[in-house]
């Protein structure tokens, strides 16, 4: 038999020639030899299907497009091109390198053909050292997706090899983050470019003005000179006027050079102005969004406090945490049914009284002056109330005296934190001199 019926270590068949020579004559052993498929075999690349499993979302999210995804990951899955999401094909892609079929050799030919070139330039290399210093001339020109590809598959990688560049791409993703950071450098380095134009122009502008009031002194040194020695002969006069032209192409060439000079401080004072007026959109945008996550930090604590099960009933939630008079009347004005509904069972619960009117939908607007008599406190959600109707309850409660909240939305949170915050204002007040000057019930 001169195939064996198992795989021969590449390192005792492939490295060593002597390993499979007979003991007595030198010659090779018939039984032992590597064929010529097995030694094709050892020498190929490593296919996706064959990598380890943790590395697939690595090579997809990195070698291969959403745009090619999208075009090649639905003809092997039942995702639908258009309405599927990246996340969506990102995964159905990394199953399908996991599971090796044939959705995986497409997407094992597509990277093959996409990265050919990085492909044959690793192949070249000789040995592991060759392999990482590839790699790492990558790393620093920026070209990552084909020698990430190209060094995953070669036939001289080894774990610690893969699991080094895998570092390598895992620790990039965590430059995004310094994006701000980096455009803040680069508008101060614009700043910076900008001052030294500006002072460099000035000198050449400077030195400009002493050349032409040297140039103009010269000239008239001239005119001076020839017209006293016209009569010493034409050389003297070619002379002359040639080192006139020669102060004059001087001239113009140090003209040119400030125009040339004064247009680049012009564009990089538009790229300033662009830089500074991007960096104040974002701190608008960064400041906003901090705005809003304080809010609903405060919101969702409110109502974690509020709706706490008691530690000898878990089934039954405190409402106790809601800060509120017994018998305190609120009218609640527009809002969502369902929402109303469990805002108006928190009240009860904690021995208020809730009236609730939707601000013209089903009630009659006639009604909202006779439903705020007699109210505490009157609240009404922004996002869930006509302005009509916010108009008019502002004008009857300024008219009656009664206090308003607005709520940021007509969600329970948003009720149970203003709740809370009146309540917290209140205790503070009152810590702080006397008796507290708001009250929850009066106002």
């Amino acid at each position: 038999m001169h195939t064996p019926p198992f795989r021969l270590a590449r390192t005792s068949t492939i490295t060593s020639g002597s390993s499979a020579l007979n003991a007595v004559d030198g010659r090779p052993d018939g039984c032992c030899a590597p064929s010529e498929a097995q030694l094709a075999e050892l020498n190929r690349r490593t296919r996706l299907a064959e990598l380890d499993a943790h590395l697939h979302c690595s090579i997809i999210g990195t070698c291969l497009g959403t745009h090619e995804l999208r075009k090649l990951v639905p003809k092997f899955t039942g995702l639908d091109r258009l309405r599927a999401t990246d996340l969506e094909i990102h995964h159905a892609a990394v199953e399908l390198a996991i599971e090796g079929g044939t959705g995986g050799k497409a997407l094992q030919k597509a990277l093959d053909e996409r990265y050919a070139g990085a492909i044959r330039l690793f192949n070249k290399a000789k040995g592991s050292d060759a392999v990482l210093a590839l790699w790492r001339e990558a790393l620093k020109s920026g070209d990552i997706p084909p020698a990430y590809w190209a060094l995953m598959t070669h036939r001289q990688a080894t774990t610690s090899m893969r699991q080094t560049a895998f570092g390598d791409v895992h620790m990039l993703s965590h430059l995004v983050g310094a994006a701000n950071r980096a455009d803040i450098r680069r508008l101060v380095a614009l700043e910076e470019e900008n001052a030294s134009l500006h002072a460099k122009i000035d000198r050449q502008q400077n030195r400009s003005h002493e050349m032409s009031a040297q140039r103009d002194s010269a000239v008239q040194k001239l005119a001076e000179h020839a017209a006293r020695t016209s009569a010493q002969g034409s050389d003297e006069v070619a002379m002359l006027r040639a080192e006139v032209g020669t102060l004059r192409e001087a001239l113009t060439t140090r003209d040119e050079r400030v125009a040339l000079h004064t247009s680049r401080r012009e564009a990089a004072e538009l790229r300033l102005a662009a830089e500074q007026e991007s960096t104040r959109a974002l701190r608008t945008r960064l400041e906003e969004m901090d705005a809003l996550v304080k809010i609903l930090q405060a919101e969702a604590s409110a109502l974690e406090r509020a709706v706490q099960a008691p530690a000898d009933d878990p089934s039954r939630y405190s409402v106790e945490t809601l800060p509120m008079p017994q018998g305190m009347r609120i009218v609640y004005v527009g809002g969502r049914p369902r929402s109303n509904n469990a805002i108006r069972r928190l009240v009860e619960s904690a021995g208020g009284q809730m009236t609730v009117h939707d601000g013209g939908i089903e009630d009659r607007k006639g009604l909202l002056a006779a439903t705020l008599r007699g109210a505490d406190i009157v609240v009404f959600p922004v996002d869930c109330i006509d302005h009509d109707s916010m108009n008019m309850l502002k004008r009857i409660c300024e008219r009656g005296q009664i206090t308003w909240y607005p709520l940021r939305t007509a969600s329970v949170a948003s009720f149970v934190e203003l709740i809370g915050r009146l309540n917290a204002d209140a205790q503070t007040k009152g810590q702080a001199g006397g008796p507290p000057r708001f009250c929850l019930r009066h106002g």
